[in-house]
């Protein structure tokens, strides 16, 4: 009996028992309801194989994709938590310790500095997962450190937005980043350094109506939503119907919002090259010869000037 029991038994029930499969395996495309495959999904960048819809990133893939090898993110300043002991249907306290414990982030930003394909830049990115990557007073924090940071090492700082706009538990004083989000961006440009904003899905409220839309470059990601108000809030304010595309990536473009729409794929050869082409130090200045006469054919006197760029004149 002890042999049937432990030797027969276990065999018989290995065979009809059915085996148990992650759930992590296959992945629904929001737009065209495709299932696709993790490991196709990560090869491919999060974006669908079939339709091209751009999925959300988390700020480690976001990362991993756009730097080089050996990037370092940054410790962020601590804020005071909850100043206004904030409650709707649960303690604002609760909120941020579920969301902390959801993305194992202190809050809804990450700040890293490396290279974009061999140009220095510092990146701040926000993570969407994280009570819909609101901006409180550590967002605001940390945009001003990656502001510091990008001036103390002379290199572009590039802002990666994916929020849903200000923190509604931290009331006026989330509403108080938008003006020091701006201070961050003009001690990035007293520098004279570069200001590139990447807008991704989605960028709205009090985010976009403060540094994201301030940047010498605005790039942004295909289908991406991007706006202050909503769609909905918009239509019935005005009463009318909204033209198809409204708010998305392609119709800023057509509209003269944003500079241009890159694909995930291409998009950290893109950072790489704009960084390169600000970055990078012009020809000295060939000290030439021009006549002063009238004309061409007139000889006055010459004086040596200063050709910007260095092209001989024809």
């Amino acid at each position: 009996m002890n042999w049937l029991t432990n030797f027969v038994k276990p065999k018989i029930q290995a065979l009809v028992s059915k085996k148990e499969v992650p759930d992590n395996l296959w992945h629904k495309c929001p737009s065209c309801g495709a299932m696709i495959f993790h490991r196709d999904l990560e090869e491919n960048l999060h974006v669908c194989q079939h339709c091209g819809h751009h999925m959300r990133l988390d700020p480690a893939r976001r990362l991993k994709m756009l730097f080089d090898p050996g990037y370092q993110t940054i410790e962020l300043p601590k804020v005071i938590v909850d100043p206004l002991k904030f409650r709707d249907q649960k303690r604002y306290t609760d909120r941020l310790k579920e969301a902390q414990s959801k993305t194992s982030r202190q809050d809804a930003i990450v700040v890293a500095h490396g290279k974009i394909n061999g140009q220095g830049a510092v990146a701040a990115v926000f993570d969407f997962n994280f009570m819909g990557g609101s901006m409180g007073m550590a967002v605001g924090e940390g945009l001003l450190a990656a502001a510091k940071l990008a001036v103390l090492q002379q290199v572009p700082l590039i802002a990666i937005p994916a929020s849903g706009g200000a923190r509604m538990q931290e009331a006026i004083l989330s509403l108080m980043q938008m003006p020091r989000t701006i201070i961050a961006v003009e001690m990035v440009k007293e520098a004279g350094l570069p200001y590139i904003v990447v807008l991704t899905d989605p960028t709205t409220g009090g985010v976009t109506a403060s540094f994201a839309m301030l940047g010498d470059i605005h790039i942004a990601e295909p289908g991406a939503q991007i706006g202050f108000a909503g769609a909905r809030v918009i239509e019935s304010t005005i009463r009318e119907t909204l033209p198809e595309g409204f708010q998305r990536a392609e119709y800023l473009l057509d509209h003269g919002m944003v500079d241009m729409v890159v694909h995930r794929q291409d998009l950290r050869d893109t950072l790489g090259r704009l960084v390169d082409l600000l970055r990078r130090p012009g020809p000295g200045a060939e000290i030439v010869a021009i006549p002063r006469g009238d004309g061409p054919d007139r000889g006055g006197p010459r004086k040596p000037v200063s050709i910007k760029g260095g092209a001989a004149p024809r």
